[in-house]
């Protein structure tokens, strides 16, 4: 099994393996996100427009446990492949030891932090009078799930950086398949509210962990998990985090981002208006993860191969995967340019000014989507080769240097219509930057080839 998938990263044709990752990452990114997307049509329709923005004031925090998930899983999974690519089994072993450890220290630690700074936490992310029960009774479950997330996604991303990407696939629709049919017992006939939302999503993952250590026990893994290497070294922790910061430094941006809008809604517009967001999110995560589906096909290939100084294939992978998440950036933003109101329905239809803050909000805070595409896969070249510094730079300019200060200025002079116009401003100033990076990264390679 080892050395099949070894031969196919270096030898098949850069397209062919690309699609033949690219579609079980796609079918088991999407069943990720249905995670948080489900249970907000659910509650949108079921429990009402109140509950889903107190559920939208827990998605920073959602975001957060996404953000410690990326720092361990991506960056262990850059780490397997670079390995893989130069034959250093030991390491590669290594790495996936010291992974369980790290997930389990810093599992702890997050949810013990999220128990005490519980309360601030809510009301600064944008839980009012109104809304603080419905978040409190969500987020109190999800924390308690916290290690099984960060388990299921990061040792998940090992399967697919060893090349199991149908295996890695099985495992997202194995978790989403349980949580959607849990999510209508628990809310439609038990009458459990967002309680119930957050239990069936607990249980899921609960399930997707013991399906990946099942999987790193079992023969089909190309590294399997021992016991010998389970541990603590600290040089191995050190290259993992060097690597998962850019991801991890993106997504707490990101959650520093949800925050300030949820703020700016509340202020300038109403409750209403974070639900109104909660949706544009969904839909957002939708757009962005079927581009990470294609950063997760490419990432082994591009990984391997440069760590096996097969410079050619890297930028023939690079090639297509800018080609691809244009095309879906610009088909998504037609869609929702021409067409925001059945989106937004699908959510939720009984509530007129959550469809008048959605119409507006989506079409304004995408307007630049098509030029969002080819940024994410840079960055995530840049994490594949090991060049965290510059992709975290690259996260950092448009989630933070950016799209921060336009949070703070423009609401003040433009009220509602400002926080909206945020982000197009940020993607299209961080694009010319992200382009600059693209042609040197390109040069060089042509350079090394």
């Amino acid at each position: 099994m080892q050395d099949k998938k070894l031969f196919e990263l270096e030898n098949h044709p850069v397209g062919a393996l690309m699609w033949r990752y690219f579609w079980p990452a796609f079918i088991g990114v999407m069943a990720n996100s249905l995670y948080n997307i489900i249970d907000r049509v659910f509650i949108g329709q079921y429990v009402g427009p109140e509950a889903l923005s107190g559920v939208t004031a827990v998605f920073p925090v959602m975001v957060i446990m996404m953000a410690f998930g990326m720092l361990i899983g991506i960056g262990a999974s850059v780490r397997l492949s670079l390995n893989l690519g130069r034959k250093d089994f030991e390491k590669a072993r290594k790495v996936v030891g010291n992974t369980v450890v790290l997930i389990v220290v810093v599992s702890a630690l997050v949810t013990t932090l999220g128990f005490i700074i519980k309360d601030p936490m809510l009301r600064l992310f944008g839980a009012t009078d109104t809304t603080i029960d419905y978040a409190n009774d969500y987020l109190n479950y999800i924390l308690w799930g916290v290690v099984l997330h960060e388990f299921g996604f990061s040792m998940n991303a090992l399967i697919r950086a060893e090349g199991n990407a149908r295996i890695a696939m099985y495992s997202m629709l194995i978790s989403a398949g349980i949580n959607i049919p849990l999510d209508a017992l628990f809310i439609i006939h038990l009458g459990m509210g967002v309680k119930g939302a957050a239990l069936a999503t607990i249980i899921s993952m609960a399930c997707l962990s013991v399906w990946v250590l099942i999987h790193f026990r079992s023969k089909r893994c190309v590294v399997r998990l021992r016991k010998r290497y389970i541990g603590l070294d600290m040089s191995i922790i050190v290259s993992i985090v060097s690597v998962g910061l850019a991801p991890f430094a993106m997504q707490i941006a990101n959650s520093v981002v949800q925050a300030l809008l949820n703020i700016n809604l509340i202020k300038y517009g109403s409750d209403l208006a974070v639900g109104a967001m909660g949706i544009i999110m969904s839909v957002v995560i939708i757009i962005i993860m079927s581009i990470v589906a294609l950063n997760m096909a490419g990432q082994p290939i591009i990984g391997y191969n440069y760590g096996a100084r097969n410079y050619e294939r890297v930028r023939h992978t690079l090639k297509i995967g800018l080609l691809i998440a244009s095309a879906i950036s610009l088909g998504a933003w037609v869609f929702i340019q021409v067409f925001p109101r059945p989106v937004i329905s699908l959510f939720i239809d009984d509530s007129p000014e959550i469809m008048e803050y959605g119409v507006e909000g989506m079409r304004t805070y995408l307007l630049a989507l098509p030029i969002v595409g080819f940024q994410v896969v840079v960055g995530n070249y840049l994490q594949s080769v090991g060049k965290a510094g510059k992709a975290i730079f690259l996260t950092l300019l448009r989630q933070v240097l950016v799209l921060i200060p336009m949070l703070l200025i423009l609401p003040k002079i433009m009220g509602l219509t400002g926080v909206w116009n945020s982000a197009p401003i940020s993607d299209s100033a961080s694009a010319i930057v992200c382009a600059i990076f693209l042609v040197s990264e390109w040069k060089k390679l042509k350079v090394q080839n």
